[in-house]
């Protein structure tokens, strides 16, 4: 049986008297690509900041490897063997690429080994050619591509993704898909995304968000071709 690596129960986070994420019981097994979709205020990114640790949620437990990660903090995560891209950058704008995903590798490994990861990661997301050049220099790809490397880095078995696509190009949506999908030889992942192209390209099981609850959960050619789904996200773009 394939290992369950995440998973929530009840998870609930309230904001006044409006319950943003609604009883949700989730889980995510070894190796598992997962998205996440939904209409604005749909719940799925306040699920994601519930994982990572941005937020602390009002009812429920979320258990990372069968132990409770619910109140930790983003680093104790991410020091649990979890790497986490969020929308706000993580990257250091004034330091060259290399020397970001050379400090994230040298957080886990030895030196003589965080120089190895940094080479083999800078190789296989195709930045040799920047790789000395300051990060806040690059273009939006590029800098995306960087944050993955830091991502990467760490040997991460978990792999935590708030729309990684977002504002990039068709060459490097492309190079995205592939990175991702040699993330997931090693690691579970989730992806919050709202470019349906772009989920339709990674072709994995997909988890759909409505007023704060699961509203489905299948694989992409189903949720996609469901008539309630359709009408309450997707519309006549799907």
């Amino acid at each position: 049986m394939t290992e369950t690596v995440l998973e929530t129960i009840g998870l609930t986070m309230q904001f006044g008297g409006v319950i943003a994420c609604d009883n949700v019981n989730f889980q995510l097994k070894s190796q598992e690509l997962r998205c996440l979709i939904g209409p604005n205020g749909a719940g799925k990114s306040t699920f994601f900041k519930c994982l990572t640790g941005l937020l602390r949620p009002t009812l429920g437990t979320v258990m990372m490897r069968n132990e409770e990660t619910t109140n930790w903090e983003t680093h104790s995560i991410a020091s649990h063997g979890v790497g986490i891209k969020t929308q706000v950058p993580s990257v250091l704008d004034g330091v060259s690429v290399h020397e970001n995903i050379w400090l994230a590798a040298r957080r886990f490994f030895s030196t003589k080994i965080a120089n190895e990861k940094t080479a083999e990661v800078i190789e296989r997301l195709s930045l040799e050619d920047v790789a000395k050049a300051e990060v806040g220099r690059l273009a939006h790809g590029e800098r995306q591509r960087v944050e993955l490397g830091i991502v990467a880095a760490g040997d991460p078995w978990l792999v935590l993704l708030d729309e990684p696509a977002a504002g990039m190009t068709s060459y490097d949506v492309d190079r995205m898909i592939e990175i991702i999908h040699e993330m997931k030889r090693t690691a579970a992942i989730i992806i919050v995304e709202h470019d349906m192209q772009f989920i339709r390209s990674i072709a994995t099981n997909v988890t759909v968000f409505h007023q704060g609850r699961v509203l489905m959960d299948d694989h992409v050619d189903v949720v996609m071709s469901n008539e309630t789904v359709r009408n309450v996200y997707l519309g006549k773009k799907a």
